[in-house]
């Protein structure tokens, strides 16, 4: 038996991830506002991918820090965040990121996100429970 037993996300925040296309995240400890990002679910596992990648985003301070907060609507969640590596679950991420953004407008960031390079670039998020 596994002891560090991951705690579900609420039910109310997959709700909101499946029902909105932007979801707030703040990286770390140092950043003090939100950034609204792509978010997708696979599984009941939340995941995102850095657009940008660049050498100072949520995704490198999570993989720095390993901490962070997502914000959906006034409600925050604090989590962990962790690089996802397995290539079976990156493609299935493709898939939930082509099935979630299918407004014209996103088209072409979907083809963008779901290439084999943005795989590196995949974090899940572990709901850690709620702030203080």
């Amino acid at each position: 038996m596994n002891p560090m037993k991951q705690q579900q996300f609420p039910a109310d925040f997959i709700e909101y991830l499946r029902s909105y296309t932007l979801v707030g995240v703040k990286g770390g400890t140092a950043r003090e506002t939100f950034l609204n990002i792509w978010m997708v679910e696979v599984a009941g596992r939340v995941f995102a991918r850095s657009w940008a990648k660049s050498n100072k985003s949520w995704f490198t301070a999570f993989l720095e820090e390993g901490a962070g907060q997502l914000q959906y609507g006034q409600r925050v969640l604090n989590v962990r965040g962790v690089q996802t590596h397995d290539a079976e679950l990156n493609l299935l991420i493709d898939d939930a990121y082509k099935a979630k953004y299918t407004q014209e407008h996103n088209l072409p960031y979907v083809a963008g996100i779901t290439q084999p390079e943005y795989h590196y670039y995949t974090m899940e998020f572990i709901f850690d429970g709620l702030p203080a």
